[in-house]
């Protein structure tokens, strides 16, 4: 067996890819998900708490993996309603920061090899004046989530620059897949899309049109991942496709996919809850220039590709 890796947050889109990609690649792989341990290739035979500093220090002791992928986030959706701020500031906190602490405070004990990529995210930028957003834009997080990724990529360049842990992080833009869940809008326009071919719904309600996002291809980002992780030395690296496309975009690509107007069954209604008012767009060119990645997939072949892989289409199995 090749190298061997951790994956913190295997459950969720970024995880399941990211474990596709790395048993491709030969790797042996041990994925810790909210309630369950998965195994690609490594013996393990305890749950393991994220949040525990002695349990990761003895999962990270145990295995010494060439490489860990702190993946695992408390993002509460725009999309996915109201919540109090106090309650998703702690579990932003706790899941997005001080399990990266643990991470980071085992490597540097017990494996100090050990490679680490942290997710971070396009919202520690809050809303920029600054367009489009690299490495230097000044974080100005707006938000619990952003907050919390704010501090996560913080602390992983204190480890790096404190204690010679390898700690590269990702701020990542929107990227979508099949695994994407269902609250996000990206996911509600084809999913709509689908339903309205199969003759299941006539309409799809969806909030400001004109409103903007950097999206990528998912399986594109992992890729990004694991190239950061084989550099020579850890760094930050902005993941995005540089190009910024509307709702409308979006729902017109996706629909037409189908062979559908979209014009005929979207309706807008602009008091649904927007993750932010201002749209975010990535400048990648240090992440090209040390990696050579770049994002092929865009609209409209993206939303292409996510009516294909979310089907399953008509007349044909999954």
């Amino acid at each position: 067996m090749g190298k061997q890796a951790i994956i913190i947050g295997s459950g969720g889109q970024d995880g399941l890819l990211l474990s596709e990609l790395l048993s491709e690649k030969g790797y042996g792989w041990m994925g810790l998900a909210r309630h369950a341990v998965h195994l690609g290739g490594i013996e393990w035979h305890e749950a393991v708490d994220i949040t525990d500093a002695a349990q990761m220090a003895r999962v990270i002791g145990a295995v010494g993996p060439d490489e860990a992928y702190h993946l695992a986030a408390y993002h509460h959706a725009a999309e996915g309603g109201t919540a109090r701020t106090a309650e998703v500031l702690r579990h932003s906190l706790a899941v997005n920061v001080l399990s990266l602490g643990c991470l980071l405070e085992a490597v540097r004990n017990h494996s100090p090899a050990t490679r680490v990529f942290y997710a971070s995210s396009s919202h520690v930028f809050g809303e920029p004046s600054q367009e489009p957003q690299d490495e230097q834009t000044l974080l100005a997080p707006t938000t619990p989530y952003g907050i919390s990724k704010a501090a996560g990529l913080m602390l992983c360049r204190v480890y790096r620059r404190q204690h010679g842990v390898f700690a590269a992080a990702g701020i990542l833009y929107n990227h979508e897949s099949r695994y994407r869940p269902a609250r996000f809008v990206s996911s509600r326009i084809v999913d709509g899309a689908l339903a309205i071919h199969r003759g299941e719904r006539q309409e799809l309600v969806l909030g400001r049109l004109d409103a903007e996002v950097d999206w990528g291809y998912a399986p594109e980002y992992v890729e990004a991942m694991h190239r950061i992780v084989q550099q020579d030395a850890a760094d930050d690296f902005v993941v995005a496709t540089g190009r910024k496309h509307s709702v409308r975009d979006f729902a017109a690509a996706a629909f037409a996919a189908l062979g559908l107007d979209w014009r005929a069954h979207v309706r807008e209604d602009p008091s649904l809850p927007l993750a932010s008012h201002r749209g975010l767009v990535g400048d990648s060119s240090r992440l090209a220039a040390r990696t050579r990645w770049r994002a092929q997939v865009v609209l409209p072949e993206l939303a292409q590709r996510l009516v294909q892989d979310r089907g399953p289409q008509p007349g044909k199995t999954r």
